[in-house]
């Protein structure tokens, strides 16, 4: 008997960041309870890259389906980072579009994105902005029928572009301190205005500006998390709580939010100066605390993280 839970130890411990698409969906669910939906033997491909002579994956870097959380059913989408960066594309994004649909019709089942995406694949451009589009109107479809949409962010890709739009869309979210999240990723800011703004070579920078510490702190993110998949997992069951409809007052509330934390921080010019701004007495001690120092410190000065999303 003492095999399967030294496995089962191994496999909560294992690390977010390291693993692939499949395995963050292994770790994350019951052991053996996830059920593929569109696996790879269907092979379900892009149309667009073969025009471009670039390899093709028979799931699209996109793995959708249905399994157990802490024995409750739920559906779950997982990018896959490693291939084409995780970017959007029109059967990367159907797929996660009809998990959301499917999710807004059941109504009862919440529904988890693993988030690790560049943005959209330049390649399937329109089509891939489409997917977006679609993407956010059943996400928020599904939260309307009260379905809780929760995003985890933690892989080598982190959530960018489109996918950092769907993230602010989601319930809640959890983030690790290797997650990024931005609409806009270092690389291009740089090319568009230029390195004096944002030198993307420059990773201290990258990560203080986009990384889960600083998510967490400006109320990006409901739970910050170790880049294991216990932590992670831990989490998702945690944020089911955040179910709130997305109305009109919930927008007014947001907007209100946004508005308070441009005339707090409007004048900063790094995340360390939000930092102090924020109340933290050691703001150039923040990237390299431990988890749980870091942990106690962002309850304690913490912007609301979206009074509700």
């Amino acid at each position: 008997m003492s095999a399967p839970v030294h496995h089962e130890d191994e496999r909560l411990a294992a690390s977010w960041y390291e693993a692939s698409a499949r395995q963050r969906v292994d770790g994350l669910l019951d052991a053996g309870s996830f059920e593929e939906f569109i696996g790879p033997e269907l092979r379900e491909t892009s149309p667009h890259l073969p025009l471009f002579d670039l390899p093709q994956q028979f799931d699209d870097g996109m793995v959708v389906g249905r399994g157990r959380l802490d024995g409750a059913p739920v559906l779950v989408a997982a990018q896959e980072g490693r291939f084409m960066g995780g970017a959007f594309g029109e059967v990367h994004g159907a797929k996660l579009t009809g998990l959301l649909r499917a999710a807004r019709d059941i109504g009862t089942v919440p529904v988890l994105i693993l988030f690790d995406t560049g943005g959209v694949r330049l390649q399937e451009a329109n089509a891939g902005e489409l997917a977006i589009a679609e993407i956010i109107r059943a996400l928020l479809d599904a939260r309307l029928a009260g379905v809780p949409v929760v995003g985890l962010i933690g892989g080598r890709a982190g959530c960018y572009g489109g996918g950092g739009l769907i993230a602010g869309c989601c319930s809640a979210l959890a983030v690790s301190e290797q997650g990024r999240i931005s609409v806009s990723g270092p690389e291009v800011i740089e090319t568009n205005r230029g390195v004096e703004e944002f030198d993307a070579k420059d990773r201290a920078l990258v990560w203080r500006t986009m990384g889960g510490k600083h998510r967490r702190l400006i109320g990006g993110a409901e739970r910050f998390v170790d880049d294991t998949m216990a932590s992670f997992r831990a989490a998702a069951v945690d944020l089911f709580q955040f179910a709130s409809t997305p109305d009109e007052a919930t927008l007014e509330a947001e907007q209100t939010r946004l508005e308070r934390r441009i005339e707090r921080f409007g004048q900063c010019r790094d995340a360390m100066d939000v930092w102090q701004a924020l109340g933290a007495d050691h703001p150039a001690a923040i990237p390299g605390m431990p988890f749980e120092a870091f942990v106690a410190l962002a309850n304690r000065l913490e912007e609301p993280a979206h009074d509700a999303r």
